[in-house]
């Protein structure tokens, strides 16, 4: 019995010593009041990302509000001329080009200018031929000149020689025929102009005929600029005064001159093409050159952006105006216009001296659409 009561006391420490610790973990269940023991928040670490507010202060617009780094740039005034970039290629002058004609049929007995592209000089002899026509004709000549000392016969002297210069003889061989009272077998061809031998067409005995070409001369200290124009670029031409040439390789820009406009444009590329010319006595441009043309109107003062600080959205172009709230900016609409490969024209929407968003566009841009801003 006493075994018993002893067990009986035990179990009822237990059940006792359980019952605190609910009360402890604040759980007890026995009408006592406990309190619930509150463990702090954990401290949120997230990075705060930039965010759009959608906000009325002062009365004024939504605006971007930016917490990185943002660069920003004024609108400035400045003299500037517009540019049009066009491209081309370089061709010769057609007044430039000499075709070495022979006048009389003949033989080439020795060529002197026996490569192509080789440079000649003018009087710079060609080539030595033989021509059965042109060593009768001064035959005649040197006949009329003797029977002359004999009797005098200026008219005969006079048809003879002049049939001699009709066959293109150079006036120093008929000089020389009358000096020396001989009538040489063969003939030298000259070049007439400086320039480049762009074709030969005969060889080291070879024969040819009357009025056959076998030379062409080209000279190019001057050449032409054939640039292509687009219709839309037609009416505009009339204003632009300064041209300026490049070509890929060399590093000399070429002041150009407009010359002409042909009349009639290509149907397969409704191109246009503008002839200018170009001084190129160092010859440092070559026919068939590919070069771009930088064309511009009289320099006027302009209001200007960088192309960077101007976002295009749903056909308008857009800004990001700097409020007076740090780290904020106002998406504002403008008008613009090119002036080249850098800057914009400021139409409306903006004044010298306004302060816009030169970078990060993109990000600012994604902002306002997803808080519906603009």
């Amino acid at each position: 019995m006493k075994y018993l009561t002893t067990l009986l006391l035990f179990a009822a420490l237990i059940t006792l010593g359980h019952a605190e610790m609910k009360c402890e973990a604040g759980k007890c269940t026995t009408g006592k009041t406990t309190g619930n023991k509150k463990v702090p928040a954990k401290p949120d670490t997230r990075q705060q990302v930039p965010t759009i507010k959608k906000q009325e202060r002062n009365n004024q617009k939504p605006t971007v509000k930016q917490l990185f780094n943002v660069l920003t740039i004024k609108v400035i005034k400045k003299q500037v001329a517009p540019e049009q970039t066009n491209y081309g290629y370089i061709i010769p002058e057609d007044d430039r080009k000499t075709d070495v004609v022979a006048w009389f049929g003949g033989f080439v007995v020795e060529l002197y200018a026996d490569k192509r592209f080789m440079h000649v000089k003018k009087g710079e002899p060609l080539a030595k031929v033989y021509s059965p026509e042109v060593y009768k004709a001064k035959q005649d000549y040197l006949n009329a000149l003797n029977f002359n000392d004999k009797r005098p016969s200026p008219a005969m002297v006079k048809g003879s020689r002049i049939k001699l210069q009709l066959l293109n003889i150079s006036a120093e061989e008929i000089s020389e025929i009358a000096k020396r009272r001989k009538a040489p077998e063969y003939t030298t061809l000259y070049a007439p102009a400086d320039g480049w031998i762009f074709e030969k067409k005969i060889n080291e005995g070879s024969a040819f005929t009357s009025s056959e070409t076998l030379f062409e001369i080209v000279d190019i200290a001057e050449v032409w600029m054939e640039a292509k124009l687009y219709q839309n670029q037609l009416e505009k031409l009339a204003k632009l005064e300064h041209f300026t040439v490049k070509a890929e390789g060399i590093s000399h820009t070429f002041k150009a001159k407009k010359s002409l406009l042909y009349p009639a444009l290509d149907p397969k590329e409704a191109t246009a093409t503008l002839r200018l010319v170009i001084d190129n006595k160092e010859e440092l441009l070559k026919p068939g050159m590919y070069a771009t043309l930088q064309a511009s109107t009289r320099a006027q003062e302009r209001l200007l952006l960088p192309r960077t600080a101007v976002i295009r959205k749903s056909g308008k172009w857009y800004v990001f105006l700097a409020t007076e709230f740090k780290g904020e900016y106002l998406p504002l609409e403008v008008k613009v216009k090119p002036v080249d490969n850098t800057y914009f024209e400021v139409l409306e929407g903006l004044k010298e001296g306004d302060e816009v968003v030169n970078n990060a566009l993109f990000m600012m841009d994604s902002d306002a659409q997803i808080n519906s801003i603009y």
